[in-house]
């Protein structure tokens, strides 16, 4: 299904105002799209635009409240908010700041403001109008206290399916990479056309996609394809992060161009097994530093990881969100948490290889959300 019932935003909206008011916030002021879309169900591509802000208001009590320029008036109109409150922008003299300012003060007077202010949060208002937005509030802006990431991090049923939708739809994509794939073809075409399947297989849009090829591994794992051909003995690996109806997935494959060497084929089998490592103790009550070290003990027997940092990370309405898989991270599991699990290991001359999964904590274990991959890479002749 498509968007969620009004029964979601409800409940995610109690909790926050639980939360708000065990923390004495009159208010929440929220900025970008991922905080502002869990609350209202506000999705467009037209956050790609930097040129006008959004807002929207939490109160201590009642429905949010959307302070936006009126090109999303329709759209917000779709959703379950009702109170719109509209500029036309943008405006260099006033560019909702005042629109902005009187609400804050009608909904939270000389209250607390909470505003995200943790790891991965940001403020997207321009410097100049925080400062005049600040100045013309009666309240004290503080930090949420991390409200809305400890919201965000639990996913619900009708959120993980989402992610999986988008799981599976990567899956048929891979499944389809020998298609596209074979000695002499260029890699950037390769991740042309592996977008191209992703599409035709159902995705909405690929935001993200990554990944490398040489011999016996690859540079690094965020480059841009490069125009030179695969040749016999390259690991390909793609990494992809496509989107169904606002939710990611975030995994990649490995394939070896023609027969793999000893070094490729050992590394990617140690790959799965930390993964496994990993999954086998991944369950509520488990830190995410105690996942990262099982997975570290497989791949570098111990050593604390390589430069790459974390071994995994949160997943959902965003690409990379929440926990991050490092010692750490004492972040402690629970059940409805999606994330990866992105072992990395050196192979020879400077290369290495990566392998990724999807994950959700259950009550007593975890699930793959991602189809899981066994220990021998796919061989493309």
């Amino acid at each position: 299904m498509r968007g969620f019932t009004q029964s979601e935003y409800e409940l995610r909206l109690a909790r926050a105002q639980k939360l708000m008011a065990a923390h004495d916030l009159s208010a929440m002021l929220l900025t970008t799209e991922a905080e502002i879309r869990y609350f209202t169900g506000f999705l467009t591509r037209f956050w790609e635009s930097p040129s006008r802000s959004w807002y929207l208001v939490v109160p201590a009590t009642g429905k949010p409240i959307a302070v936006i320029p009126s090109i999303g008036a329709a759209l917000m109109a779709q959703t379950w908010v009702d109170d719109i409150r509209t500029w036309r922008a943008p405006d260099p003299a006033d560019d909702g700041i005042s629109l902005l300012a009187d609400t804050l003060n009608e909904i939270a007077g000389t209250g607390r403001i909470g505003i995200p202010s943790g790891p991965e949060t940001y403020l997207r208002i321009p410097q100049s109008d925080w400062g005049w937005i600040k100045s013309g509030t009666f309240g004290q802006f503080v930090p949420d206290s991390g409200i809305t990431a400890r919201l965000r991090a639990v996913k619900s049923d009708a959120e993980i399916s989402k992610i999986e939708t988008a799981c599976t739809i990567a899956g048929r994509a891979f499944d389809r990479v020998p298609q596209i794939a074979a000695q002499g073809r260029a890699l950037s075409a390769v991740f042309r056309d592996f977008q191209r399947l992703l599409l035709e297989e159902g995705a909405d849009w690929v935001p993200y996609l990554a990944g490398g090829a040489d011999r016996d591994g690859y540079g690094d794992v965020i480059s841009p394809a490069a125009d030179g051909p695969l040749a016999q003995g390259d690991v390909l690996m793609l990494d992809t992060g496509a989107v169904f109806d606002g939710y990611f997935c975030d995994y990649d494959r490995n394939f070896a161009i023609g027969p793999p060497s000893t070094a490729a084929r050992d590394a990617h089998a140690r790959l799965i097994d930390a993964v496994n490592a990993a999954a086998d103790i991944a369950r509520p009550g488990t830190t995410a530093a105690e996942l990262f070290h099982a997975m570290d003990k497989v791949v570098t027997g111990g050593a604390g990881g390589s430069d790459a940092g974390r071994l995994g990370h949160g997943l959902g309405m965003q690409l990379t969100e929440g926990m991050s898989l490092i010692a750490a991270d004492p972040t402690v599991l629970a059940a409805g948490m999606v994330l990866t699990l992105e072992p990395g290991i050196d192979t020879v001359d400077g290369r290495i290889m990566v392998h990724e999964e999807n994950i959700v904590i259950t009550p007593d274990g975890c699930r793959f959300l991602s189809p899981r991959a066994g220990p021998e890479m796919v061989v493309i002749e």
